[in-house]
């Protein structure tokens, strides 16, 4: 049986290119004791794969050059060396970018496919799910009554942090994306109070207008002048939650930082850093409250859905360039 694998052969300056990769042909190892052999239905391309394409040290290690990447899949078990896991279970791992996985079953996580569909756990019930979940409730201890600003909010985090703000009682919640189409999803389907294109005009002039009275919470996923933008409206005691700054992911110069930091005295405000791994004790609880919101249709969910494992790479590309409405995922 032979696997196909995505590879980085050469590590990326500026924008990643395709001749920095390589979708090769592998043996499939059968599993040994402990191990299960698993063949993937739904890979997740997230931004911050960019960042383990570099050498940089970060949170994460490097991807490994010549080896397979790795990122979140979901999929059926086809060979199992280990108790508690037969054939035929689905299960939730790292071994993305791949068509089968073969891994250690301590790393696998088994997920009921009659409970939802199988690219969920990948998403709304899945690692951004959590991430929107623990970031604007522990990080930006967000409290009923507070406004809400989201960048990236048509994203696979974005979206639902806006929506669980709304749930749980914010008094206005407003989000920025790159198309006037997400912007109408976001106020119609989604049920943020104002949206903009910040593509439009100046972000902190369209903040300024969404958000008059300034906001007591930023969940932010873009960096850059979204950033300085709510600083500048931030209302006394506010919090910024940074998940993300996918503005500056490939620049090959350090980005300018925000002017206006000395506002945090007068505000008092304050930034924090999010990495959903410190908050996986929330689990139980996000499945359980997200997951009623979901059944009940009172969260929605957009997936942007991509075929194929030779467009795995093209899928990824296009999280990095704005082009999936809430979670890009990749089926095999």
């Amino acid at each position: 049986m032979i696997n196909r694998e995505w590879h980085l052969l050469s590590r990326p300056v500026g924008w990643p290119k395709p001749e920095d990769f390589a979708l090769v042909e592998a043996e499939i190892r059968q599993p040994g004791t402990g191990e299960v052999l698993v063949r993937n239905k739904f890979l997740s391309v997230d931004p911050y794969m960019r960042g383990r394409m570099s050498a940089a040290k970060s949170y994460v290690a490097p991807f490994e050059l010549g080896k397979a990447m790795q990122g979140g899949a979901v999929g059926e078990v086809v060979a199992s060396g280990a108790e508690g896991i037969a054939v035929g279970d689905h299960v939730l791992h790292f071994g993305g970018w791949r068509e089968y996985a073969t891994f250690d079953a301590k790393q696998a996580v088994k997920v009921d496919p009659d409970a939802a569909p199988l690219s969920t756990y990948l998403g709304v019930l899945g690692m951004t799910g959590l991430t929107a979940y623990a970031g604007l409730l522990r990080t930006a201890s967000f409290k009923e009554g507070d406004s809400v600003f989201v960048s990236g909010a048509a994203g696979a985090v974005g979206s639902q942090v806006g929506q669980i703000a709304k749930l749980k009682g914010a008094s206005r919640v407003i989000g920025s994306a790159g198309s006037d189409e997400k912007v109408k999803l976001l106020v119609e389907e989604y049920g943020f109070d104002a949206a903009f294109n910040y593509k439009n005009g100046p972000v902190a002039e369209q903040l300024r207008e969404a958000a008059p009275d300034g906001v007591d919470v930023y969940f932010d996923n873009v960096g850059g002048d979204h950033l300085e933008a709510a600083i500048g409206q931030l209302n006394v005691h506010g919090r910024i939650a940074i998940c993300g700054m996918i503005s500056v992911y490939n620049n090959t110069e350090p980005a300018p930082g925000p002017k206006n930091l000395a506002r945090l005295i007068q505000t008092r405000g304050r930034i924090e850093g999010l990495l959903v791994g410190d908050h996986y004790d929330l689990q139980p609880q996000f499945v359980q409250e997200v997951g009623a919101w979901v059944r009940s249709g009172e969260l929605k969910y957009r997936e942007t859905v991509v075929e194929g494992i030779e467009n795995n790479l093209e899928a990824f590309l296009g999280v990095l360039r704005g082009d999936n409405t809430g979670k890009m995922i990749v089926k095999l």
